[in-house]
């Protein structure tokens, strides 16, 4: 079978060079809306344009797994061909745009290929798992989804050891539990629940009243619960905010008020992330940008 490649098949076999490389990973960058900043002005310039070629690799490698339009195994086809194209990449061999500015990106930073092999394998996951049993299945979710994103932004700052790393992972992780929480009903109509099924039955609720909506006290116990959680490993991942430089420490610290906002705001709609998608407001952005000048 051959796989689809959506917006990028014509791409795959185009030559070009790595200057309009990094452009069109900067396209990709700035076209996709998120709540935290992604090679924002913060971050050193010389850097913004690596940062924009790990995000385009990741970004089109996730439309793989989630845009519609795609049988289950159209997506596996088309990852494991993303996947191939990787190896090419670290071999030498890049066609593709996306691949020509990584392959920059990799031999300049000295990336190890497993960081993005990981990446691959959670969008995989996405494909073929749509149920958690315990949250430590959803942390290791986090650990292949989140964790080497972290990772690979240090590497572009040459902060490296586990002085780094350790606090990086628990702050990715929040982020990806956060975004878990505030996308519930998105998430729904993909049919994924990434609640952990054992919590879902030890607060007396039920699959059946998630998929209905149902907002009872249960279920926002269950949102209390996992919040509670979430921000233990926010602290965790807060000397991170510090240790780095004045290059990375600002980033961090509007991610790290960024993630908490958004669970402040799933407080204030009294955990009923069923009905509406709490985010960020201009006035909300402005309150984390504040917070990050003053801490």
């Amino acid at each position: 079978m051959q796989p689809m490649l959506t917006h990028d098949a014509i791409l795959l076999r185009t030559p070009r060079t790595t200057e309009q490389a990094f452009r069109y990973c900067e396209k990709v960058t700035y076209e996709h809306y998120e709540n935290f900043p992604v090679a924002s002005v913060f971050i050193p310039r010389d850097k913004r344009k690596h940062v924009c070629a790990i995000y385009a690799f990741a970004r089109i490698a996730d439309d793989f797994a989630d845009e519609p339009g795609m049988s289950p195994a159209e997506r596996i086809d088309s990852l494991n061909v993303w996947e191939e194209q990787l190896a090419e990449c670290y071999q030498g061999e890049a066609i593709h745009p996306v691949f020509l500015a990584l392959k920059e990106t990799i031999d300049r930073f000295e990336i190890p290929q497993y960081l993005f092999q990981n990446l691959l394998h959670a969008f995989r996951t996405d494909v073929t798992t749509h149920r958690y049993e315990t949250f430590d299945d959803v942390l290791e979710y986090c650990k292949n989804s989140a964790n080497p994103i972290g990772r690979l932004i240090l590497l572009l700052l040459n902060y490296r050891g586990e002085r780094f790393t350790e606090p990086s992972d628990a702050l990715c992780t929040a982020l990806q539990l956060t975004n878990f929480w505030q996308d519930v009903s998105v998430d729904l109509a993909k049919d994924r629940v990434y609640i952990p099924l054992e919590d879902i039955r030890e607060f007396g609720y039920s699959e059946e009243a998630l998929f209905k909506h149902s907002v009872t006290q249960e279920f926002r116990d269950i949102m209390i619960y996992q919040i509670e959680r979430t921000e233990r490993i926010f602290l965790e991942g807060k000397p991170l905010l510090d240790s780095v430089g004045r290059d990375l420490s600002f980033e961090l610290k509007l991610t790290w008020h960024g993630g908490r906002r958004i669970l402040r705001k799933i407080e204030k709609s009294g955990y009923d992330v069923l009905h509406a998608r709490p985010s960020l407001s201009r006035w909300d952005k402005t309150g984390v940008l504040f917070s990050s000048l003053l801490s």
